[in-house]
């Protein structure tokens, strides 16, 4: 068993995170545990948030092989897949802001459904073209899934192993087919223009590259699952299995975030708390 803890150096490490990261750390027990730093969003990242990572980890007593894969430095390898795409027709190009987006939604045309997916609104094809453009693959626009083209080319039904559980409490085989896909993903971005990728490519590439075989996540990104099972297959790469944990909530109910300065593992280490009673207060 290959898992990983896949933090963004954006911010402080708080409960949430130190659940994920333990709970993929004992599943690992007999296997492999690797840790990756997810900076592809430069203008957030911080190379002291990232060195505070690698020190509350190690403190919650976790160990992981070196050197750490770091997105930043993959930019050639999803620069690669994108273009493969741009060439079979499965991305294209979108100038669309977000407003763009809000405005079409707001007057839509007869017929056509507002809904929301993994990523928000659910794109209403502004800039979705006829054909594939015979042109190389733009660098200074954001690129979309074109889903329905990558859809014909692709056997369904999409399956997933669950072993964790969805928010409405999903496990085992998880099933679903293009008309599904199509109503609840619509066409992602795969590439924004200024990170040259995007959420949803890179960690189904770096899971790939990296052979993780279990992955362990909140059940926040359940229903992101869908969009990666279909790049893995659009792409030819496996598909893990996947293990989407109860969230860690504060004390009404929402969900930590890196702003919950409060429950920083930090915080609690200043204030002389062990490993031990951060297992304890997230129920390990």
């Amino acid at each position: 068993m290959i898992t990983r803890f896949a933090p963004s150096p954006t911010g402080p490490l708080h409960l949430g995170h130190a659940y994920s990261a333990l709970l993929a750390h004992d599943m690992a027990r007999d296997g492999t545990f690797l840790l990756r730093i997810e900076d592809i969003d430069q203008t957030r990242a911080r190379p002291e948030w990232e060195a505070q990572i690698y020190d509350d980890l190690r403190w919650l007593g976790l160990t992981w092989p070196t050197p750490v894969m770091r997105q930043s430095d993959r930019l050639a390898q999803y620069h690669d897949r994108l273009n493969w795409m741009w060439d079979n027709g499965y991305v294209f190009a979108c100038t669309c802001s977000r407003r763009d987006v809000l405005a079409a939604m707001a007057a839509p045309q007869e017929g056509m459904l507002v809904l929301t997916g993994p990523d928000g609104l659910i794109y209403p094809g502004i800039c979705r073209p006829a054909c594939p453009q015979d042109t190389p693959m733009p660098t200074d626009r954001a690129l979309r899934l074109w889903l329905e083209r990558a859809l014909r080319d692709l056997t369904t039904p999409f399956t997933f192993t669950e072993t964790g559980k969805g928010p409405d409490g999903e496990t085992g085989a998880i099933s679903f087919g293009a008309d599904e896909a199509l109503a609840s993903i619509g066409d992602v971005v795969l590439s924004r223009r200024d990170m040259g990728t995007s959420y949803h490519l890179s960690v189904v590439l770096d899971d790939a590259a990296q052979g993780i075989t279990h992955i362990v996540r909140g059940q926040d990104l359940f229903a992101a699952t869908k969009i990666h099972v279909i790049l893995q297959r659009l792409l030819g790469l496996p598909t893990p299995i996947y293990h989407h944990h109860r969230l860690i909530r504060d004390d009404q109910g929402r969900r930590l975030a890196k702003r919950d300065d409060a429950r920083a593992l930090s915080k609690y280490r200043a204030e002389g708390a062990s490993p031990g009673d951060i297992r304890q207060m997230v129920g390990l």
